[in-house]
């Protein structure tokens, strides 16, 4: 087998080719137009009794050469070739939609694939090596990670990993904004603090950061090096504060990321592109291509030629020809390609709406393709407890930090929540829920089927039963009960639910899905007694459930989330 596709991909890939050639055939006996070309698409219908999969082509043909779509869909099964298919039957139902129906031939290699591929079950080729670089969380190290960085964390996370078993070699960046306004005003604000705990009276500047954390970085600056800091000319002892604040916020960032089980690749400095000027160069390549124009003292980019809603100003009409926010940026996402990435993918907070025109505008305008940059936005979360909404204010100094939810709801419990809805979508996280020890809370119950497993393998090691017995000594046919059957369906979609998940850039479908196999697993649990007297049959639901373990793991894996043995 292509370690490039699934078995269950391949089922849906030779569907796909009997549709195909039993269209040609129709058209060989006149019956469709010689042009027709249709786009054939399959899909896994809602309901089990609708089939295992599902096409709505006969209908677009219908549409397209103005008959009937049931008319349509009876041309195409009249001529459909299912010899040596596992498909059994092929309904018409509705207005023309073909409803597939497999036998159980398929599900034999697809279950041995899992065991032979254990912890690598899920990986494809789809990817093809293309390299891919994810920036997020990319936070201003102005104050510790808040709940939006965490939920941005487990997306990026979970997207890397996604994409990184379909097949693309995937690299995660945070990009550190030690540069510009917000470090001159980190500063001014720690020099206030360090001002305050020697006993001056002085206000933290407007404008400043007054959190709690600033305070205590005075403190401990204060005891080591105080005296020494205000021999310094103010000038200097301002770069040395903004310098100091960076390095350890940014440090304290690493340290609570890693917590949560996120390492990065890479972490890059905005300073770097800034020394000499070097990120200024970007807008010298848009000038000597014609880009550029001069504008009420201002110098601005042709963004409109490439897209984008309106022209943007690159050099502001100020004294000192200061550049605006996206000349950096360029030159960092210039700086991506260079160094090889095909596809960048940015992942933002919610204040970046109309980021992406912009920006793919410059990228254009440099000569880059327009499909080099995806970006995706990150919603706001509300933190909620006793169902009451738990304040958040960064510049106030009163949110509630990525390390303190951390404390509160554990690594886990904080991935899955915030891997549970669209990012795109605002999140409700319920405190109470997450620290919850049942079934209520979601990532329990997901977490519970692979405990559940392991306890399964535990009693029957116990009982003497055969633990190893793999797909050649297992006697396949035993498992014939529906539960069974839904479960090892729901096992073979893992590589193409990996694969589609991927493609669409949307990790919390992989929540749902481990959420499905839990709930197919704990129904198989409640309708069939897996150790038993009989010794076949015990061997049969031992590697079921061993399968069902193998893909449990590897989803809670991607996701960033712990796969316990026990709870």
């Amino acid at each position: 087998m292509d370690a490039s596709y699934s078995v269950l991909g391949e089922v849906k890939r030779d569907i796909v080719g009997r549709i195909a050639k039993a269209i040609s055939k129709a058209k060989e006996k006149g019956e469709f137009p010689q042009e027709l070309n249709p786009d054939i698409k399959i899909e896994t219908p809602s309901r089990p009794e609708l089939g295992d999969f599902a096409t709505g082509v006969a209908m677009a043909i219908g549409r397209e050469i103005r008959t009937d779509g049931r008319s349509a869909a009876g041309v195409i099964v009249r001529h459909l070739d299912l010899e040596n298919s596992p498909i059994r039957q092929v309904d018409i139902a509705g207005p023309g939609f073909l409803n597939f129906f497999l036998d159980r031939s398929w599900l034999e290699p697809a279950m041995a694939r899992i065991w032979s591929e254990g912890p690598s079950y899920g990986r494809t080729g789809y990817g093809n090596g293309k390299r891919v670089l994810i920036e997020f969380v990319s936070a201003n190290p102005t104050g510790p990670l808040n709940v939006v960085n965490a939920r941005a964390a487990a997306v990026g996370d979970c997207l890397a990993s996604l994409m990184q078993m379909a097949g693309y070699e995937v690299h995660r960046e945070f990009y550190i904004n030690d540069a510009g306004n917000q470090v001159a005003r980190l500063a001014a604000s720690l020099e206030a603090r360090l001002r305050q705990v020697r006993g001056e009276e002085v206000e933290v500047p407007e404008g400043g950061y007054h959190g709690e954390y600033l305070l205590d970085m005075a403190r401990e600056l204060n005891e080591a090096r105080g005296d020494e800091l205000f021999r310094m000319d103010p000038e200097a002892l301002r770069g040395f504060l903004g310098r100091y604040a960076v390095e350890q916020i940014v440090e304290d960032q690493r340290r609570v990321l890693l917590e949560y089980g996120l390492e990065y690749d890479t972490w890059f400095s905005e300073r770097s592109l800034r020394e000499g000027n070097a990120y200024m160069q970007v807008v010298e390549l848009l000038r000597l291509k014609g880009l550029t124009y001069e504008k009420d003292g201002a110098l601005w980019f042709k963004s409109t030629e490439f897209g984008d809603d309106k022209d943007r100003v690159l050099i502001k009409s100020d004294e000192k020809g200061t550049a605006t926010y996206i000349v950096p940026d360029l030159a960092y996402h210039k700086n991506k390609l260079e160094r090889g990435y095909e596809l960048l993918i940015d992942i933002l907070g919610p204040d970046h709406h109309g980021y992406l025109g912009r920006l793919r505008a410059g990228l254009m305008g440099l000569g880059y393709p327009s499909d080099a940059l995806e970006i995706l936005i990150v919603q706001m979360v509300r933190l909620q407890r006793s169902g009451q909404a738990v304040k958040m204010s960064k510049r106030g100094g009163e949110f509630i930090t990525m390390e303190e939810l951390l404390e509160e709801v554990g690594k886990d419990a904080a991935r899955f929540f915030f891997l549970m809805r669209s990012p795109e979508s605002h999140l409700d996280f319920d405190l109470d829920l997450a620290r919850l020890q049942s079934n209520e809370n979601p990532v329990y119950y997901v977490q519970y089927a692979h405990a559940r497993i392991a306890s399964i393998f535990r009693q029957a090691r116990e009982g003497g039963a055969a633990l190893s017995v793999g797909p050649s000594e297992v006697n396949f046919s035993l498992l014939k009960d529906p539960s069974e059957i839904a479960l090892m369906k729901l096992l073979a979609a893992f590589p193409e639910e990996i694969h589609e998940i991927a493609e669409a850039r949307e990790p919390h479908r992989l929540i749902k899905y481990m959420t499905e196999v839990a709930s197919a697993f704990h129904s198989f649990y409640t309708r069939c007694r897996v150790i038993s007297d009989d010794k076949p049959l015990t061997e049969a639901r031992l590697y079921l459930a061993r399968l069902c373990q193998i893909v449990l793991a590897n989803a809670l894996r991607i996701a960033g989330i712990s796969a316990p043995e026990s709870m």
